[in-house]
């Protein structure tokens, strides 16, 4: 079992470049595939950016590709979000996940069994 906790959120003004992190417990964080998530006051859960065990691959939603970036190092078992060019729509608590089996493509959001309690990441326009 994984547990994960978020950093790296906070009040930020328009076409800012905060990075999340999340950190990671146990030692098989290498077998992880890893997301990011979202959810703003009102509106459902959305994925944001996926990656695979190796970080071989990646995946974005639409509103975030060019501005966002996924990455993880697996020595530190840690995953990052870079985002670039921040929008007060991207105002939401930002949340990291993890799934023990391989995710290939755009996964859904079900299809991660382990959730960090979340930061808020605030847009200031």
């Amino acid at each position: 079992q994984v547990q994960l906790v978020e950093f790296g959120g906070g009040l930020v003004p328009a076409g800012g470049s905060p990075r999340l992190s999340c950190a990671a417990s146990g030692p098989t964080f290498s077998r992880y595939a890893l997301g990011w998530s979202r959810q703003a006051p009102g509106n459902v859960r959305e994925f944001v950016a996926s990656i695979t065990r190796s970080g071989g691959s990646t995946n974005y939603r639409d509103s975030v590709k060019g501005r966002f970036t996924i990455s993880r190092d697996n020595a530190k078992n840690t995953v990052y979000l870079q985002m670039n060019s921040l929008k007060p729509e991207d105002t939401a608590v930002y949340l990291c996940a993890a799934s023990f089996t391989e995710l290939i493509g755009r996964p859904a959001l079900n299809d991660y069994g382990y959730w960090g309690q979340g930061t808020q990441v605030t847009v200031s326009s």
